[in-house]
């Protein structure tokens, strides 16, 4: 007989104990009054009294007229973006969130197949259970050569044999749907092992969406109630989203009531800093499916046995016994008010704050080591002849991930192309960062960002190993550069050949190394300055950085020159 076993048949006594609570069970959809009793890191059994199974070394939590649910888990999240998981975790912990389906493609374009191997390893002793997808973006080839090599693409496939691996992660639909692509065999290795693909199916529909049903499992972009509806019907798991990104959860909240609840989950798909520390995490996702009409039993479920369920976590997201204890009491229900937090089994959170400090990352020099690339000031020139006419192809920034292809008169000035900030149109260089590419470059133009006069550049790009340099003029963008490569990676705005603000993102050149309420404060004051300098769209850092991601179907950012996603080529700057 098992030490489990044991306290179940009330014969041993328990290492901790949840009494008095109203437990739910998502299973049967409902609550109950039970204690919870938990060996090991896990549930031994649910019985109307505990008692029989507390002894003096027993750890007691009294959760009379308080709610006991399984931990939440973020069905769709990032976790090079910004913030290492170390820095934050005391914050999700608070945010009632114990587990993290995690994508990392921006950490595997750079580092390649070791950068995910690396994050499994140091990530497994966190206080959080952390499950990843395998990114298939080294795998696309769609608009420029393969950026994987042969033994990264090898080992992303061993990967799908990891314990802590989930699935393939989120592929954007224009790399899939009507073509071949080396991904395929990666696919087809998740499908042998019976792990998901994730979707990303922004503005995918009617045939092109049955066609990717063919190839995904789950997608997290359906933007309104009829959308979801299509992707359930197509046997999508959808997955709806309360987060920095973007707000879907009306959607969610629309659908619910024509699809089973059990086909749908909650993530945030990415809790930036700033909002991390102001809002929370899966607690707010939660609290805002319940205030757009989401019944509260359903929306827990798609917060907890839902997501787990599908990504084949069979000993999460419940309080089953066997399952390990990840144990949330909330003081009410609709507000999702945390309380307590007990993760595998320890009290990590109690009366709302976290008994678990921010950690000091400990990853490898090449891990911190990614961000040198040649400074050549020439890459910035335009020669006057790369256009035939009168008007050069610009990226026009719209809102949100949104862009269009426009064209704007061009401005000659000894030869070349330049910008003209007062009528908003901006030169932009996007410089590739691979440890094995060739440094190649492109330098295009971009409106719709304001009369910016200076420069910002980023290593943090959506599904791009580069750095990414907007600005008025050569000097400022060339300073801009010079002070995001001097950091190992992360932002720098430069105004008057000042770098006024800057926030230092070390870790592959996408993530800061210190707590997360010191990365919120910089991010405050780096957008602030980009203000200053003429920035004027409502989420400046959000529009630099989506750039480059073909995730929208829209004119975007390759050192090859602009992608033309719906038509699957790149083009140059000439429109004629």
């Amino acid at each position: 007989m098992t030490d489990l076993q044991a306290v179940a048949l009330g014969e041993a006594t328990a290492d901790l104990v949840v009494r008095g609570g109203h437990v739910f069970l998502p299973e049967r959809g409902e609550f109950q009054r039970l204690d919870v009793a938990v060996s090991d890191g896990v549930v031994a059994t649910l019985t109307d009294d505990a008692s029989t199974v507390t002894g003096s070394e027993t750890h007691v939590i009294d959760a009379t007229d308080q709610h006991v649910l399984p931990g939440f888990i973020d069905a769709h999240t990032h976790v090079d973006l910004h913030q290492s998981l170390e820095g934050a975790v005391h914050r999700i912990l608070e945010g009632g969130t114990t587990g993290l389906i995690a994508e990392c493609p921006g950490i595997s374009l750079v580092l390649g197949a070791d950068g995910v191997t690396t994050l499994l390893d140091r990530t497994a002793t966190l206080p959080i259970d952390v499950r990843f997808t395998v990114p298939p973006q080294l795998f696309f080839d769609t608009f420029e050569p393969q950026p994987g090599r042969p033994e990264d693409h090898e080992a992303l496939r061993a990967l799908l044999d990891h314990p802590r691996i989930v699935g393939v992660g989120e592929t954007d639909w224009i790399h899939a749907v009507g073509n071949e692509t080396p991904a395929t065999a990666l696919y087809d290795r998740a499908a042998a092992v019976g792990k998901p693909v994730t979707g990303h199916a922004a503005g995918c529909r009617d045939e092109n969406l049955s066609a990717f049903a063919t190839l995904i499992d789950n997608d997290h972009e359906a933007i309104t109630g009829e959308e979801v509806i299509e992707r359930v019907t197509r046997g999508i798991h959808t997955v709806g989203r309360y987060g920095t990104i973007r707000d879907d959860i009306g959607a969610i909240a629309e659908a619910a009531e024509q699809v089973p609840t059990r086909e749908l989950s909650l993530s945030s798909d990415g809790m930036w800093p700033r909002d991390l520390v102001s809002e929370g995490y899966m607690d707010v996702v939660v609290q805002r499916a319940i205030e757009a009409g989401i019944d509260p039993i359903d929306a827990f479920r798609m917060a907890t046995l839902n997501p787990a369920r599908h990504f084949g976590l069979d000993d999460r997201g419940s309080l089953s016994p066997g399952s390990v204890a990840d144990i949330l009491v909330l003081d009410e229900l609709e507000t999702v008010s945390v309380d307590t937090v007990v993760a595998d089994g320890d009290v990590v959170v109690r009366g709302g704050d976290a008994l678990v400090e921010p950690m000091q990352p400990d990853y490898p020099d090449s891990f911190r080591e990614t961000a040198t690339v040649s400074r050549e000031p020439d890459r910035y020139r335009v020669p006057s002849d790369a256009v035939s006419g009168d008007a050069v192809r610009a990226v026009e920034y719209v809102s949100g991930l949104l862009t269009r292809e426009t064209r704007e008169p061009v401005v000659e000035r000894d030869g070349e192309l330049v910008a003209d900030p007062d009528a908003g149109l901006l030169k932009a260089t996007l410089v590739e960062r691979r440890p094995h590419g060739d440094g190649a470059s492109f330098t295009g133009f971009v409106t719709g960002l304001g009369p910016l006069r200076g420069a910002v550049a980023t290593s943090m790009l959506w599904e791009y190993p580069g750095h990414l340099v907007v600005g008025s003029t050569a000097a400022a963008m060339q300073r801009a550069l010079d002070r995001v490569i001097d950091m190992d990676g992360g932002w720098a705005a430069v105004a008057d050949g000042n770098v006024v603000a800057d926030v230092p993102l070390p870790l592959a050149g996408r993530c800061a190394d210190m707590p997360v309420e010191e990365t919120a404060a910089a991010y405050e004051t780096l957008e602030s300055a980009l203000r200053d300098i003429g920035m004027d769209v409502e989420r400046p850092l959000l529009a630099i950085q989506t750039l480059t991601t073909p995730g929208v179907p829209r004119l975007r950012f390759t050192a090859s020159g602009y992608a033309d996603i719906r038509n699957q080529r790149t083009v140059t700057l000439d429109p004629n």
